[in-house]
């Protein structure tokens, strides 16, 4: 499989919702990781990836996959793939919170485990994004964010990296706000940003292999917090299931 990345050429005739601004082209050897490692996990991952398939449809139907235009490297979008962890046509924000109804309980514990994200490893094959970087914006929020901040949709956007290590803090933070967007475009986008400024100026193998690793260590911690919740949960009341 050949090392380019795989952009369609109508990438400069799609609708732009930033300002047009230069990317900043990621590094050969990165690419090189980035297509080695995804490729290596979705042959790995497979069975997981057609259990995953199966028990969506069997618990909330069709579609399986939810596919959201994001906004990519140097302000072009793309589409992002996730396994379907909502409700079929609910409406809300754009941003969701530790508790957002529309989440099926299938879908919480993808979410907890970060197994909705699996699809995402295509996106990384393709080139649309990377290993680790910045989280991937919503357009309509993507618009919306402060000018002095947007500099960071000239990077491409990230499976893992410091802010998706700490989304599970972030959503509870929009828990019981009357603007949950306005919460996060003033209060957690700057902090979010500085932690990707701070990645981005040591975007190197070395430091992508410690996120990955980081990454890991995350997971294995979740998966242990729901075993502890499960044991801990008194007698008669369900520990957690789909």
């Amino acid at each position: 499989m050949p090392l380019t990345d795989h952009k369609a050429r109508t990438d400069h005739t799609r609708r732009q919702v930033v300002p047009p601004m230069s990317d900043v082209p990621l590094a050969p050897a990165l690419r090189t990781l980035d297509v080695a490692v995804a490729l290596t996990l979705l042959l790995l991952f497979s069975p997981l990836l057609v259990l995953l398939v199966l028990l969506v449809i069997t618990t909330s139907g069709r579609p399986v996959l939810f596919r959201q235009e994001r906004i990519g490297e140097g302000g072009r979008m793309f589409t992002l793939y996730k396994f379907r962890s909502m409700r079929n046509g609910c409406a809300g924000p754009g941003v969701t919170g530790g508790s957002d109804p529309r989440v099926t309980r299938l879908g919480q514990l993808m979410r907890r485990l970060s197994l909705d994200e699996l699809p995402q490893l295509w996106n990384v094959l393709r080139g649309d994004m990377t290993l680790v970087g910045p989280r991937p914006e919503v357009p309509d929020l993507a618009r919306r964010y402060p000018p002095e901040h947007q500099w960071v949709f000239r990077h491409r956007p990230g499976l893992t990296g410091p802010c998706q290590l700490r989304s599970r803090a972030y959503a509870a933070q929009l828990d019981g706000r009357p603007d949950p967007e306005g919460y996060y475009l003033t209060e957690l986008v700057p902090l979010r940003t500085a932690m990707d400024a701070e990645f981005l100026a040591q975007a190197t193998v070395p430091n992508v292999l410690r996120f990955i690793a980081l990454t890991i260590r995350y997971l294995l911690s979740c998966v242990l917090d729901g075993i502890g919740r499960r044991h801990r949960a008194p007698r008669g009341v369900p520990g957690g299931g789909f």
